[in-house]
């Protein structure tokens, strides 16, 4: 892994990314075309990404669901000036493409930064499975825990955070795949947050001090896992990860590709090191952020920058001035 280290204003530079590709992507809100806004936020993204003084490289992109044609955030694809830092980049242009596509709450656009060589790739995994805790309960997220009942979880979780079972609340992914899953958590007498997507999401929630979320559990997105994982580690949360593939194609390209399914992986084991940064931008308002609001020629956004080496938390409201709404590279500057 370099040694090298991310200069100290390097959130400020990437929140930039997030806050293009969430007003490209707010122009969709509630129309039903979630494959448009995303391709209008990705190449909003791309715009920003390439404005920035580093020499960086997507680790994982959405060509890791097995099937999908080459994306523009692809992985392996070079992001930056080209100049200056080697960097590891994650992105994630929208976070919540149905709650977007509906008009519901929560979508967001996200990116992390790395030195290079921090972050594991586990390409081309498409699904992994996630419990994320904020940093009360972390000590409590022993790995026994991703095969043991969610009952068992629950009060472990309960007990480092001071609380009964019945007051805790669980972020989960309304999916078939977690219908037993949810059943346990009820029969616990957990409370439970359904959602139809944006685990990201979930997982800052979950991770934040005195979040809404005491834990997120459930099978997502490996990307949007290694996404979360930087964020909960500039949180000092506590999060546990095994890939789970969902489809007999994706396990086979995990064997080719003789990726391991069976560890579990922790943030420290999925990004090294305390030279990174997170950032999110809200597209749709919703517990985490604010949405992107407009009224003229002018746009509203509200970010979040994490920062892990220092640990800094530190929200942004932004207001952009918006001359031209075919382009707005302007944005950058």
């Amino acid at each position: 892994m370099s040694e090298t280290k991310l200069y100290r204003n390097m959130g400020l530079d990437l929140v930039r990314t997030t806050e293009a590709a969430a007003i490209s992507a707010a122009r969709w809100m509630g129309l039903g075309r979630s494959g448009d806004a995303d391709q209008a936020a990705s190449a909003a993204m791309v715009r920003a990404l390439d404005r920035m003084k580093m020499n960086g490289q997507i680790v994982m992109g959405e060509d890791s669901r097995v099937g999908m044609g080459l994306p523009e955030l692809h992985a392996g694809r070079s992001v930056g000036t080209g100049r200056g830092i080697a960097t590891d980049v994650m992105v994630d242009p929208i976070d919540g493409r149905r709650l977007l596509a509906y008009g519901r709450a929560g979508a967001i656009s996200v990116a992390a930064v790395a030195t290079r060589g921090s972050m594991w790739s586990p390409s081309p995994a498409a699904y992994m499975e996630k419990m994320v805790v904020n940093r009360t309960a972390a000590s409590a997220l022993v790995p026994e825990c991703l095969d043991a009942p969610a009952a068992w979880t629950l009060a472990l979780v309960a007990r480092a955070k001071g609380k009964a079972v019945r007051d805790l609340v669980v972020f989960l992914l309304d999916r078939p795949r977690h219908h037993d899953l949810l059943e346990e958590i009820r029969m616990a007498g957990a409370r439970v947050m359904l959602t139809d997507d944006g685990d990201i999401s979930g997982a800052l929630l979950a991770a934040a001090p005195n979040g809404p979320v005491d834990l997120l559990i459930g099978i997502g997105g490996a990307a949007e896992g290694l996404l979360s994982a930087c964020a909960v580690k500039a949180l000092g949360g506590g999060m546990l990860a095994r890939l789970a593939p969902q489809s007999a194609d994706e396990r086979a390209a995990l064997i080719e590709a003789r990726v391991e399914t069976k560890r579990i992986f922790t943030c420290e084991d999925m990004v090294a090191g305390n030279q990174v940064f997170f950032v999110a931008t809200g597209i749709t308002s919703g517990l985490l952020l604010e949405g992107v609001s407009f009224e003229h020629d002018r746009a509203s956004t509200n970010s979040l920058i994490l920062r892990c080496e220092t640990r800094t938390r530190r929200t942004i409201q932004a207001e952009h001035l918006i001359t031209d709404e075919t382009d707005e590279s302007h944005l950058l500057d």
